[in-house]
């Protein structure tokens, strides 16, 4: 069965009714993770994207590039970083959705904001952005043309992110899905950039990814195979892109 995100109990109303969601809620995320059902994906699995520091130690295990990376509260050590890098963005430590944002000169004047609360930065990376979708043992990818920083915000900005289907590299695609398969993530949303020199760097891995976004804009057919995985079957015609 398809899992969703762990809802909150509502802040308001019967003190009884939000104890009673409450323990549903915490009986079924364990159901999730015991049942011998097919779940996608399990719970404690999901986990490793609460971290994304963690998680990018992870991914680096499995081959992949990752950008170098800085988890700080200090702003001399967040300006040296910048300094040595010349180009860096900033982002969310934990699994909740950010927007990826570039450190400009402006946001220097803001720095003493993050004190007492540790913040994400890494090394800007260019290239073009890769979304892969992993449904099991085959691979659906996306890629994505876009000025902005964050594409998924692209309108925001003024700007726009146009999404076509994109071949993978062989070896790109099983690593894909070995790395979905040590994060025990039968369905995964794997964020790569393939840089100008033809390098492949993995940003993150997200465990429940809004393939339909993807799907809407590229006819990538993730949906049929996540079905066929439910079904315990894999998809009609396996796609490597």
């Amino acid at each position: 069965m398809p899992c969703t995100r762990p809802l909150e109990p509502p802040a308001d109303g019967d003190p009884a009714a939000r104890a009673r969601a409450a323990a549903f809620q915490e009986w079924f995320v364990g159901w999730l993770d015991t049942t011998p059902a097919v779940v996608v994906s399990r719970p404690s699995a999901m986990e490793s994207n609460s971290s994304k520091p963690y998680q990018a130690q992870l991914i680096g295990r499995s081959g992949f590039a990752v950008p170098e990376t800085l988890v700080s509260d200090a702003p001399d050590e967040i300006l040296a970083f910048r300094a040595r890098h010349g180009r860096i963005v900033y982002k969310s430590v934990s699994g909740i959705r950010s927007i990826v944002r570039e450190f400009t000169d402006a946001d220097e004047s803001r720095l003493a904001l993050v004190r007492g609360l540790p913040t994400q930065f890494q090394a800007y990376v260019p290239g073009q952005d890769v979304r892969v979708h992993v449904v099991g043992e085959d691979t659906y990818a996306a890629a994505v043309d876009s000025d902005a920083i964050d594409y998924r915000y692209a309108d925001q900005g003024g700007e726009s992110a146009r999404l076509a289907p994109h071949d993978l590299p062989p070896d790109t695609a099983r690593r894909c899905v070995a790395l979905a398969a040590s994060l025990g993530l039968p369905l995964a949303g794997i964020d790569l950039r393939r840089t100008p020199d033809g390098a492949w760097v993995c940003f993150e891995v997200n465990p429940m990814p809004a393939y339909s976004y993807y799907e809407a804009h590229t006819g990538l057919a993730i949906s049929s195979a996540l079905v066929a995985y439910l079904d315990g079957r894999r998809a009609a015609v396996p796609v490597g892109v």
